[in-house]
C-alpha cells in the first residue's frame, strides 16, 4: 500500500469582495496545485460597489454591476459553500458558520465587507434604507421609484441622505436623476423633489481636495440639491429625522450613507480590534492576533495606516497582494508588505452622464470624467464576469482553456450505473434464486421481484419493516452539504414507499489521498450534515460503515415503518390517473453546469435548497390521500422511473413537455447543449417511447433524461383524489405540477407517448 500523499494546506477565503475575486481569478490563470481552496459566501452574488451610483442614476442594469463568484471559483478550481460565517475560532482552526458545522482551515482570508454606521439609532433600522450590504441597497432602491410616482402631487417629496461621504454624496445626485427620471418615463410631472443631504462633520467629502467639496457643492446647488453640514440625525420616524439639536427634519425617505460599520464575525474571535471594531492586521494584511488569519477591504483596519479610508479602491489595490502572500506563507516564504496608496483617482458619479474627479489635490469635472469613470468599471468588472446576461461564457473567458474539466465526471446520482445494468442483473439473480431462502420468501412484501424503490419485510412478530440503501459520488467540496443531500436521497426511498423512516447506517468511502486528520474532517462534516436532516425528521443515526478509496462517496442504509395500511408501489397506476411530480427537474445539469463554471449561483442555490428537502410532507399526502402508486426521480431520469411504473402496472402515459417544471438555469443549460455525464445512458429509454411531432423541439424535453440527485415523487392520483392530494401539499408550500395522465397500454407496445400541449 502507497502511503498516504502530504496533506494539502486548506485555505478558506470568507467572502466575495474586491479582494478575494481577483485571488480567483489569480488562480484560474495561475493555478495552485499545492494548496486545497474553498471559497464561503453568505450570497453568490457581490456587488461593485463603483457602479452602484450609476445604476441607483438608470445608467447601468442590474447584472452589470454584479459578479457571480460561483463559476468564477469553480472555472479556478476552487469548492464553493453557501452559508453565512458568523465567527472564526483562531485556536481551532474553524470558520463558524450559521446553522451547520464549522470548517477547518490551514489559513483563511476575510472579505466580507462591512455594515453601516449608526444602524443601533431609534429607529433607523425601520425606516432608513441602508446602502449596506449593497445587494440589498440594489434590490430595494426601485420601491423608492415607486413611492415617489405614488406620491400626491399637491406636497413635496423629500428625501434625506444621511452622510457626507463620497457614497452620499454620489447617492445625492443620482437618487435625483433616477426619480425625475422615472417622472418623465412615466410622463406624468410628479409631485416636487426635494434633496437633503445631512453631514455630522464640518464639510462633505472630508478627506478629499477641498476643491472637489466645493465643486460639489456648486453642482448641488444648481441641481436645488441642500447641503447641512455640522447636523447628525438623532432619531429616525415615518416621515421625518430629528436631528442632534432638536430640530425635526421632513423625510418621506431616509437613505443611510454614514459610513462603515464593523460586522460581529470578529467581535468574539479574540483578535485585537479597533476602536470601531474593525479587526487589526499588519502591513502582510494578517491579523495582528493571528499568523493564519488574514483580513482585507473594508472589514480591517490597518495597524500602522489606521486613517486609511474604508473605500473600494484599497481592496482592489490589495487583491494582488494578498494572492502572492498567500502563496508565500504556504511555501514558507517571506511575506510582501502592503503600503495603501498616499493618492489615487476619486471619480464621482453625477448622474446626468456628468462626473467630478480628483487627484494630485486637485479636481475637474465634465462629461470625459464620467467616460473614464465608466470605463474604468466596465474593465475592472470583464475581469469577473464568467456567464453574460444570456449565461453563455463571456468572451474573456472563451479564450481559457477549461478542457480538462469537461472531462469530470458527474457526482450525486448522476453517477449511477444504467437503469438497465441493475435491471438485469438483479432480474437474472431472482429468477435462479429469488428473494432468498424458502422459508423466509413468506415474509417478503418487497423485495427481489418488485421493481419498487425500497425493500420490506415482515418480521416475526408481524410488524413491517421497509428497508432500502443508497449512495452516490460526491457531487461538491461541501461535505457537509454532501452528507445532507445523501440523507435526504436515501429517505427519499422509503418515502416514495409510503414509509417513515426511523434508523439509518451511514457508508461512506473516504478519499484516499487524504490524511488521517483530514479523513476525520471529512467524515464529521459529512455526518454533521446528515444530522442536520435526520434530527429534524426524528431519524436516529446509529452508525455505520467507512472505507478508504479513490474518491469520496457517501450513502445511508435505512429503515423505517409503513405510515398506513398499505404501501406505496409502483405497480397500481390505473387508465385516468394523473402523474403528478413535487420538485422540478434539472439538478443534473445544473450541478454539471456549475462543476464547469458555466452555472451561475443562483441555480446552485436553488438546487441545494431542493436537494436538500426531503420527501416527507409528499409521502404523507399520498397515503393520507389514498394514493397507491408513487416513485422517486432520481439518477435514471423522469422516463426512466416512469416506465418502471407503466410496466408494472401494465399501462401507458402521455406526458406533456410543456408541463415539465424546471430548476433555475436547467433549460438554459440543456438548450447550450450541456449534459450531465449520465444524461446519453438515461436517454436510452426514448427507443421505447412515442415522441409526437414538436415534442422533442421543446426546450423542455431534454428534461426528461436528466439525471435528478434527490428529487421528488412522482405520484399516481386519481381524479377523485386530486384536490384532496394538492390541498394538502398546498398546506405545507410544497408545489406539485400535473405532468400527464395514464393511459390503457397501446398496441404498439410504446411506453408512454411525449406530447407537447399548445398552452
Amino acid at each position: 500500500m502507497l502511503p498516504a500523499a502530504a496533506p494539502k494546506p486548506r485555505i478558506v477565503l470568507v467572502g466575495g469582495g474586491h479582494s478575494h475575486v481577483q485571488v480567483l481569478r489569480r488562480v484560474m490563470m495561475r493555478p495552485w496545485p499545492e494548496a486545497r481552496l474553498t471559497v464561503v459566501l453568505d450570497v453568490p452574488v457581490a456587488v461593485y460597489s463603483g457602479m452602484v451610483p450609476g445604476f441607483v442614476a438608470g445608467q447601468y442594469r442590474r447584472s452589470e454591476l454584479e459578479i457571480d463568484v460561483v463559476p468564477l471559483a469553480r472555472r479556478a478550481g476552487i469548492e464553493v459553500v453557501l452559508a453565512p460565517a458568523v465567527g472564526v475560532n483562531p485556536e481551532k482552526r474553524r470558520i463558524l458558520l450559521e446553522d451547520r458545522a464549522p470548517i477547518a482551515y490551514d489559513f483563511a482570508s476575510f472579505d466580507i465587507g462591512s455594515t453601516v454606521a449608526g444602524l443601533q439609532l431609534p429607529g433607523v433600522r425601520q425606516h432608513a434604507l441602508a446602502t449596506r450590504p449593497i445587494g440589498v441597497l440594489v434590490r430595494r432602491i426601485a420601491g423608492l421609484s415607486r413611492r415617489f410616482l405614488a406620491h400626491p402631487p399637491a406636497r413635496p417629496f423629500v428625501i434625506v441622505i444621511a452622510g457626507g461621504g463620497a457614497g452620499g454624496v454620489e447617492l445625492a445626485f443620482t437618487v435625483r436623476e433616477r426619480l425625475l427620471g422615472e417622472a418623465r418615463r412615466a410622463g406624468r410631472q410628479g409631485p416636487e423633489l426635494r434633496v437633503t443631504l445631512i453631514q455630522a462633520l464640518p464639510e462633505i467629502l472630508t478627506g478629499f481636495p477641498p476643491s472637489l467639496a466645493r465643486r460639489a457643492r456648486s453642482q448641488a446647488a444648481e441641481r436645488g440639491i441642500r447641503i447641512r453640514t455640522g447636523e447628525m440625525v438623532a432619531e429616525a420616524e415615518a416621515d421625518a429625522v430629528l436631528l442632534a439639536s432638536g430640530e425635526r427634519e421632513p423625510a418621506d425617505a431616509l437613505i443611510w450613507a454614514v459610513g462603515a460599520g464593523s460586522l460581529d464575525v470578529f467581535h468574539d474571535a479574540g483578535l485585537p480590534l479597533d476602536d470601531r471594531g474593525f479587526v487589526l492586521t499588519r502591513p502582510t494584511l494578517q491579523t495582528v492576533g493571528s499568523d493564519r488569519v488574514f483580513a482585507v477591504g473594508d472589514c480591517a483596519t490597518l495597524r500602522d495606516y489606521p486613517e486609511t479610508p474604508k473605500a473600494g479602491v484599497y481592496a482592489v489595490r490589495q487583491g494582488p497582494f494578498l494572492d502572492r502572500n498567500l502563496r508565500r506563507i504556504v511555501a514558507g516564504r517571506p511575506l510582501l508588505r502592503y503600503r495603501p496608496q498616499s493618492d489615487f483617482l476619486t471619480l464621482l458619479n453625477l448622474g446626468d452622464g456628468t462626473a467630478l474627479g480628483a487627484k494630485w489635490g486637485t479636481s475637474f469635472g465634465g462629461r470625459a470624467m464620467m467616460r473614464l469613470k465608466d470605463r474604468i468599471d466596465r474593465k475592472f468588472m470583464r475581469k469577473f464576469q464568467v456567464l453574460d446576461e444570456d449565461g453563455a461564457t463571456a468572451t474573456e473567458f472563451l479564450r481559457m482553456d477549461s478542457s480538462g474539466m469537461e472531462s469530470m465526471l458527474c457526482g450525486g446520482c448522476a453517477a449511477k450505473a444504467g437503469q438497465t445494468t441493475l435491471d438485469r442483473a438483479l432480474g437474472r439473480l431472482a429468477a435462479e434464486r429469488g428473494s432468498g431462502p424458502p422459508e423466509q420468501e413468506a415474509a417478503v412484501r418487497l423485495g427481489l421481484a418488485h421493481a419498487d424503490d425500497a425493500a420490506a419485510f415482515a418480521t416475526p412478530s408481524g410488524d413491517v419493516v421497509v428497508s432500502s440503501v443508497d449512495w452516490f459520488r460526491a457531487f461538491s467540496g461541501d461535505h457537509w452539504l454532501v452528507g445532507k443531500v445523501a440523507a435526504a436521497n436515501a429517505l427519499s426511498d422509503l418515502y416514495a414507499t409510503g414509509a417513515a423512516p426511523r434508523f439509518a447506517m451511514a457508508l461512506v468511502n473516504l478519499p484516499e489521498e487524504q490524511g488521517p486528520e483530514e479523513r476525520e474532517e471529512t467524515l464529521y462534516q459529512v455526518l454533521a450534515g446528515a444530522r442536520s436532516l435526520l434530527d429534524e425528521l426524528g431519524v436516529a443515526l446509529l452508525g455505520g460503515h467507512t472505507t478508504v478509496g479513490p474518491e469520496l462517496t457517501v450513502g445511508f442504509s435505512v429503515e423505517g415503518h409503513p405510515l398506513g395500511e398499505r404501501l406505496l408501489t409502483v405497480d397500481r397506476l390505473a387508465p385516468g390517473d394523473g402523474l403528478w411530480l413535487t420538485k422540478r427537474l434539472g439538478t443534473g445539469v445544473v450541478l454539471r453546469g456549475v462543476m464547469l463554471g458555466r452555472g451561475r449561483g443562483k441555480w446552485l442555490l436553488a438546487a441545494t435548497r431542493q436537494m436538500v428537502r426531503p420527501n416527507r410532507t409528499a409521502a404523507r399526502a399520498a397515503v393520507a390521500a389514498g394514493l397507491g402508486a408513487a416513485t422517486d426521480v432520481t439518477g435514471f431520469g423522469l422516463l426512466t422511473h416512469l416506465a418502471e411504473m407503466l410496466r408494472a402496472s401494465r399501462v401507458s402515459a402521455e406526458v406533456d413537455v410543456r408541463a415539465l417544471p424546471a430548476l433555475p438555469g436547467a433549460e438554459a443549460l440543456l438548450a447550450d447543449g450541456l449534459r450531465s455525464t449520465a444524461h446519453e445512458q438515461n436517454r436510452r429509454i426514448v427507443r421505447a417511447v412515442r415522441v409526437e411531432p414538436g415534442a422533442s423541439d421543446d426546450p423542455r424535453f431534454e428534461l426528461l433524461f436528466d439525471p435528478q440527485t434527490a428529487g421528488g415523487l412522482l405520484v399516481g392520483v386519481p381524479d377523485a383524489a386530486a384536490d384532496d392530494f394538492r390541498a394538502r401539499l398546498d398546506r405545507r408550500q410544497v408545489a406539485a405540477v400535473r405532468i400527464g395522465t395514464v393511459i390503457p397500454r397501446q398496441p404498439d407496445g410504446a411506453v408512454a407517448t411525449v406530447v407537447r400541449v399548445a398552452r
